[in-house]
């Protein structure tokens, strides 16, 4: 008897169906086609072992599965389950037979025939309501994550033998519900880090500020101890939320990688990724034998926070290039290519010199002569370009410790950040792909960036006096239309000129030179 299942499998950041078909006839073989991998090929094993620990009989007659399009690599453990309904019911051991087209079943099985979690549910039950399947059956732990697409049916189960008695009518499982907006407010406000923890530093929660609004990336430079991870760790309070589109985009790119939290139904807060500086090249990108996003992908909609920069080796630093410019990250192979998002905030921070205390006001710095500029040119000029706010960081003087709890809160800053945002989409919402000021273009920064004879003089005399190169001044542009929209001022003035000048510490040409 000849037996249709529908599966899924996730091709980049999306899903295909998958079309599990079971022949069970006359004879004692099995074989299995369709270009499974080697994981999919041990399904065998498990589903046999289920099947016989669910008090079932596994059929020993000549069995062939194919999953179609046959084109298509499956990879993984999530077809154990529909593999094995595809068993008992081409056997005719489950009736009535599911009819093709009802649900979409995935599952990874364990030999005690207990169903365990699977990735990439999210993309899945995306594409089953696309293709109008009434509803999905996967494991329960992926449930919820599941029921957040609505207009779906969604049944979590702990079991083979649960399933089968409910396609047989015999069992009855209550479906999953999500109200994704309702959780996804709630959510979206919780943090358990705000600034009001820091002391001190205004000049660089300023700068904080200026970055989250504009969307632009940040430099911190600064001896240890200064603050600057404690301050980074931060930056989701004061980032805008989320909207549900971003939500669900970033959702799914971390349900194909594995890396979403068990019983999660929808990210709420923005991503913050921090990996360490001995991290791979592909590691970072993405990629590898089964394709699987990298951090700069699990760090789309938010932030990538890189400590101690000119740590990690300059092969790693130098992809980021492409996908700082291009917000998306093309993984590359013989038979097909694969895209993922990567439009994320780059945040960093970095000791001014190997021994960290280069410009420290009370510590001396043991460095040598022009160890500072080598240690800054680890980081390559073109790298250094797209990061548009580089900010000096000096440690807490003591007085100042005494002072914990009583700065801003975090709410405030981020209400004066979702109101300069709202400017930048009302600015931007005839240009496809542009949100914010630092994704502005060359065209886009003349139009709405307008200096008067003021403004234009202070920018000349800073450029002048600081020696700083002509790759400053689009940034300096950038970030000043950003101060200007916090100001809630449609015009760029002389204060935000200066303000967005002073960003640009590395560009001056004392840097690193004066001992």
């Amino acid at each position: 008897m000849l037996v249709k299942i529908e599966g899924a499998a996730v091709q980049g950041i999306d899903a295909i169906v998958i079309t599990i078909e079971v022949s069970v006839d006359i004879g004692a073989s099995f074989t299995m086609v369709g270009l499974p991998d080697t994981a999919v090929k041990e399904s065998l094993e498990r589903v046999r072992s289920a099947i016989k620990q669910s008090g079932y009989i596994f059929p020993h007659r000549s069995t062939i599965v194919n999953l179609a399009p046959a084109d298509v690599r499956k990879e993984g453990a999530a077809y154990d389950l529909p593999i094995a309904i595809g068993i008992l019911a081409g056997a005719e051991l489950l009736r009535p037979v599911p009819e093709q087209g009802t649900y979409m079943i995935m599952g990874e099985l364990s030999l005690d025939g207990s169903l365990l979690p699977v990735r990439g549910v999210l993309p899945m039950a995306i594409k089953a309501r696309e293709m109008g399947f009434k509803g999905m059956i996967l494991p329960k732990a992926n449930a919820v994550e599941a029921a957040t697409v609505n207009n779906l049916e969604v049944y979590g189960a702990d079991n083979l033998r649960q399933v089968v008695e409910f396609l047989a009518g015999n069992e009855e499982i209550e479906p999953t519900t999500v109200n994704t907006r309702e959780e996804f407010a709630r959510a979206s406000t919780r943090f358990e880090d705000d600034f009001s923890d820091v002391c001190g530093q205004e000049n660089v929660k300023r700068a904080f500020e200026v970055a989250c609004a504009g969307g632009h990336n940040i430099l911190l430079v600064g001896p240890p101890g200064s603050g600057k991870s404690m301050m980074a760790k931060r930056l989701p309070s004061i980032m805008p939320p989320l909207t549900l589109r971003e939500a669900l985009e970033t959702t799914k790119i971390h349900s194909v990688a594995g890396a979403l939290r068990r019983g999660t139904s929808l990210m709420a807060a923005r991503p913050f990724r921090s990996p360490h500086h001995t991290i791979s090249p592909v590691a970072l990108v993405g990629g590898g034998n089964n394709p699987r996003p990298g951090e700069i992908s699990l760090a789309h909609n938010g932030i990538l926070f890189l400590d101690e920069f000119p740590e990690f080796s300059r092969g790693v630093l130098e992809v980021l290039r492409q996908p700082l410019e291009d917000r998306t990250i093309t993984i590359s192979r013989a038979k097909y290519n694969v895209d993922y998002p990567a439009g994320f905030m780059l945040v960093a921070s970095m000791n001014p010199c190997p021994c960290g205390y280069y410009n420290h006001p009370t510590k001396a710095c043991t460095c040598s002569a022009g160890a500072v500029a080598k240690y800054l040119n680890r980081i390559s000029g073109p790298l250094l370009d797209r990061i548009d706010i580089q900010c000096e960081i000096l440690p807490v003087p003591f007085e100042k410790l005494s002072e914990r709890g009583s700065g801003e809160r975090s709410e405030s800053i981020r209400q004066r950040v979702i109101k300069a945002r709202a400017i930048q989409e009302s600015r931007f919402r005839d240009e496809p792909g542009v949100h914010c000021n630092a994704q502005m273009s060359s065209r886009l920064l003349k139009k709405w960036v307008k200096l008067d004879d003021e403004s234009r003089k202070i920018l000349e005399t800073l450029m002048i006096k600081h020696d700083m190169s002509a790759r400053a001044y689009d940034r300096i542009l950038k970030v000043a239309r950003t101060i200007a929209d916090l100001d809630g001022s449609p015009e760029v003035k002389p204060a935000h000129v200066r303000e967005a000048a002073s960003y640009r510490n590395l560009d001056r040409s004392s840097w690193g030179k004066v001992h």
